[in-house]
């Protein structure tokens, strides 16, 4: 057997674009993002230069959490169009080499899917779910203790049924979770895996992918037991397996969202008979912090050498703050638990160092998932406290601002309505958006939609190949890469006082200029021709 051809590795070192439809673009003007949206705007994505895009979920869904409460996996939801519409998509995507993934929610379904539908019903589709009586002497306390996945949220996972039941949901009680013990559930997945390889798809990004198993005796929560009762079971590694064999018949590739702490643990899902690839949320949390930033990366590609899966990389995205505001605070990490209204931000700094930020990330070994808006420099948006729609806020009891501040729909064009976007948007757009407008940027060269777009001109260079560190002095980050051409460098300031640039023929991107001695200024990244 040959070995593969670049085409089939293809996302080992790409660019993945990830649409949040509802905020991308609105096609006929109802101020949701829909499909011929995204559609018209394909040209604009090309320019940028992405390899792939990774729709959310796009499915029939009541919207209680965004769309991952999937009613119908096989049914686009009509406020983004049809599945000829995503059929569509996925061809003019491809005509213009771009690849589509998809997101598939395999934890939980809506409370609207006709499989919990009838299990309300008391049907035998209960199987397929977990419900279980309640404890205490009238059955009125829940079945565990289990704490909510809504960060900060102390409300039950388990809602009664007015037959006295109970049944789980780890996210909202509209979010009921599936019973992957039974083979039902597994056989659905699988054939809803063929269903959009079928209709060209190049791969699935999995939601909480770590969650789907479940102790089956639901035991009482006990902090550090082992193993968990539902988080990174070793029962889930035989659902990959299975699934990579529908993968492999189609050459589709997967990426799993898994949170976890361990890396030994968190490497077991790139095994080369299961996931291809998982998000890297360390690097994503990490603080503006050089000696931080460099372990992380030290980790990241450590973690993956052993069994040759690539490294992922990325900044933001539909959960997290934006990387202009994150970076522009205090504290410049992530963590769901300390997110709070009113957050003081510098964003001419933290922009300064996102675009810093970028040109590592993109010199990095392995794939970059770049979030929607990210490339226009957005910074998170404050939303007013009457028009949050996202559960998690209202889960915490209002302390947290929740997720919905990243997910302000895009400014296009400067001097339409609405910034371009469409129809007055689902959730509204702050004062001077339309300063961050697309066409605007497109016509400015030190905009960050220019750098982008340089950046992804060069990048196919760095290919996924090895990382080698140079000499640095304290603070500065400044590694080296094997380029088509001769060796690439990258080299990122996070110190106080400007750096001098190590031996090059040619500088080719900065994030920012450089001072009048030729030196790198604090929170500036260059890349180097060696």
């Amino acid at each position: 057997m040959g070995q593969p051809t670049h085409a089939q590795n293809w996302w080992r070192s790409a660019v993945i674009y990830q649409v949040y439809v509802r905020s991308f673009a609105d096609g006929d003007g109802d101020g949701t993002g829909d499909l011929a949206g995204v559609r018209a705007r394909l040209p604009y994505l090309a320019e940028l230069g992405v390899d792939a895009l990774w729709f959310n979920p796009w499915y029939l869904s009541p919207m209680k959490d965004g769309g991952y409460d999937v009613a119908d996996y096989r049914v686009i939801d009509p406020a983004f169009g049809t599945l000829a519409e995503a059929e569509k998509l996925i061809a003019e995507a491809k005509e213009l080499g771009i690849r589509t993934l998809v997101d598939i929610v395999p934890n939980h379904v809506s409370d609207q899917h006709p499989w919990f539908r009838a299990a309300l019903a008391a049907g035998p589709e209960r199987e397929l779910f977990h419900f279980r009586p309640g404890r205490g002497e009238h059955g009125e306390l829940p079945p565990n203790d289990w704490p909510s996945q809504f960060a900060g949220s102390a409300e039950p996972v388990w809602t009664r049924l007015p037959d006295g039941t109970w049944y789980l949901h780890l996210f909202t009680p509209e979010q009921p979770d599936l019973n992957w013990a039974h083979p039902a559930v597994r056989q659905e997945h699988e054939e809803i895996l063929r269903f959009w390889f079928e209709r060209g798809v190049a791969g699935v990004r999995i939601d909480s992918a770590a969650l789907l198993a479940k102790d089956p005796d639901l035991p009482d929560f006990v902090e550090g037991r082992d193993p968990h009762p539902y988080v990174d079971r070793d029962e889930l590694h035989d659902i990959y397996r299975s699934w990579r064999t529908v993968a492999d018949a189609y050459d589709g590739i997967f990426v799993g969202e898994v949170w976890l702490p361990d890396t030994e643990r968190f490497a077991r899902y790139l095994r080369p008979d299961e996931l291809h690839t998982a998000f890297n949320f360390s690097f994503l949390s990490c603080p503006w912090d050089a000696g931080r930033l460099r372990t992380s990366i030290d980790e990241t590609l450590a973690e993956h050498a052993p069994i040759g899966a690539p490294a992922t990389w990325v900044l933001c995205n539909h959960d997290v703050t934006r990387t202009v505001t994150r970076y522009g605070r205090a504290d410049t990490g992530f963590d769901f638990a300390t997110k709070a209204f009113g957050t003081p931000t510098d964003l001419a700094l933290g922009t300064r160092r996102a675009r810093a930020a970028a040109l590592l990330s993109l010199a990095l070994p392995g794939a970059v998932y770049l979030y929607q808006g990210e490339e226009l420099g957005l910074p998170e948006a404050e939303i007013p406290r009457d028009r949050i729609q996202d559960p998690m806020h209202f889960r915490s009891g209002g302390t947290d601002p929740g997720r919905d501040g990243c997910r302000v729909p895009l400014p296009w064009t400067a001097d339409a309505p609405y910034a371009g976007f469409g129809g007055e948007p689902w959730l509204p757009q702050p004062s001077g958006w339309s300063a961050y407008a697309a066409d605007r940027q497109a016509a400015d060269p030190g905009s960050m939609l220019s750098l982008y777009r340089a950046a992804l001109t060069i990048r196919p260079e760095f290919g996924d190949g090895s990382l080698t560190w140079l000499p640095a002095p304290e603070g500065v980050l400044a590694f080296a890469r094997p380029g088509q051409e001769g060796r690439l460098l990258c080299v990122v300031n996070l110190a106080d006082a400007p750096a001098d640039l190590p031996a090059h023929s040619r500088l080719l991107l900065g994030s920012g200029p450089l001072d009048p001695q030729g030196r790198l200024p604090k929170d500036t990244a260059v890349w180097l021709r060696g």
